[in-house]
């Protein structure tokens, strides 16, 4: 059953609302999705940066993956869920902990190399991180007639195999158990001897949990320290006045934008400033399931995303705009309107993707965050101004407010526009 166009805008509106008031009070008992729930980064939350190098020179990409995924394991074995580990040139790796205030303390928490150790069932140690060359994820097939399933090889140093061979010999049947410092990683059931240092570790691996399995194990073996190069504390009460002092600029910012659409484009201007709201709402519930780490930089880019979704609406208005002066009813000129201006909307916020997955992939940091909620506001805000703004301009002309002078047109009298 079609609904009829005074349904739609009280939907759209009764959503707008509801939107609003999770953003506010959170949905369920936990609270999710509410802008209480958005993660605040190092910079409005206070807390340590620092800066790690590699021991060594020239270090493998695989070896600094090795060394960030030993890190944060790390962070999360000591609680520290919302710190970030990131790499940061060839041989540097950036730790941001939020709401630290001893950057001393939490370097000597996280900043000796990992110790992986191979014990069995005794607590004898067998083999040792150094003995390990190497761990990757591969596909391993346990029968010629079963499917290749997701594992982690091993492959030891000459004396390594030597210590390994014992140790399987010796522990035939049972498991061995790989620890990271004082955690299991796994415990692998010893099926065979194994005398020429190859090893497969099977299991319900995922590629993502084999993956991550043969990482920690390559961190633990890694050849070289790392050194702390930077650390800083960066307090609350600076972040606490930068964030109210963003939220109040772009709160104005907003508001001028929402009181200029309307005075200009008239009823398309409520159109824009429903969307727009919608757009908001959207946006920052996106940021807050997702659990995206919200910076300064990255305040900058919703409000630069926000300038693009009026942006959008401003090249949509003017196209039905067009499309009336040229005589057309109010119907066709705004389906007109969006087909002219999508071509336009489309290549200027794919262009600006482009640029936001450059930024995230090789830039760090702040820079990271920019493109992070850039890239979430300009998908967002394309969805709006295509999707939402059309919705909202056709139910407005559905229940009466189809005077094209309301939508821009200019009406001619004796020869004199007006």
């Amino acid at each position: 059953m079609k609904l009829s166009s005074g349904a739609v805008l009280i939907i759209l509106v009764s959503v707008t609302a509801y939107l609003c008031f999770v953003l506010y009070m959170g949905a369920g008992k936990s609270g999710a999705f509410s802008v209480s729930k958005i993660r605040q980064g190092l910079d409005l939350q206070g807390g340590v940066s620092i800066v790690y190098a590699a021991g060594k020179q020239n270090p493998t990409s695989d070896e600094m993956d090795a060394a960030a995924s030993m890190i944060q394991q790390r962070l999360d074995r000591k609680n520290y869920t919302e710190a970030e580990v990131a790499r940061e040139g060839a041989a540097r790796l950036r730790v941001d902990i939020p709401g630290v205030d001893d950057a001393e303390a939490a370097v000597k928490e996280i900043g000796q190399t990992a110790v992986l150790r191979f014990i069995d069932g005794d607590g004898k140690v067998v083999v040792t991180g150094s003995q390990v060359a190497d761990a990757k994820r591969t596909m391993y097939t346990a029968r010629q007639d079963a499917a290749p399933e997701n594992a982690v090889s091993l492959r030891l140093t000459s004396d390594g195999a030597v210590a390994f061979a014992e140790a399987t010999r010796a522990n035939r049947g049972k498991p061995i158990y790989i620890l990271m410092d004082e955690s299991i990683l796994s415990a692998p059931m010893v099926n065979s001897v194994i005398t020429d240092g190859n090893a497969v570790i099977t299991g319900s691996f995922t590629p993502e949990s084999a993956e991550e399995l043969a990482a920690l194990i390559r961190a633990g073996s890694l050849p070289f320290s790392l050194d702390v190069i930077y650390m800083n504390n960066i307090g609350a009460k600076l972040g606490a006045d930068a964030l109210s002092t963003s939220v109040l600029a772009g709160s104005i910012g907003l508001a001028l934008v929402l009181i200029f659409m309307l005075l200009v484009y008239r009823v398309l201007g409520v159109c824009a400033d429903l969307a727009l709201v919608i757009y908001i709402c959207l946006t920052l519930l996106v940021l807050s399931g997702a659990r995206v780490t919200m910076t300064l930089p990255g305040i900058a880019g919703i409000i630069l995303s926000v300038g693009m979704a009026v942006d959008a609406n401003v090249i949509i208005f003017e196209r039905i705009r067009e499309e009336l002066s040229l005589g057309k009813i109010l119907k066709a000129a705004v389906e007109a309107g969006f087909k002219r201006a999508f071509p336009a909307i489309f290549d200027g916020n794919v262009t600006t993707l482009i640029a936001t997955v450059v930024l995230f992939n090789l830039g760090s940091g702040p820079v990271r965050g920019f493109a992070q909620t850039l890239a979430i506001g300009v998908l967002v805000s394309m969805f709006t101004a295509i999707v939402v703004t059309k919705m909202i301009i056709k139910a407005f002309v559905g229940v009466g407010v189809n005077n094209p002078a309301l939508y821009g047109k200019q009406m001619r009298i004796g020869g004199a526009s007006q």
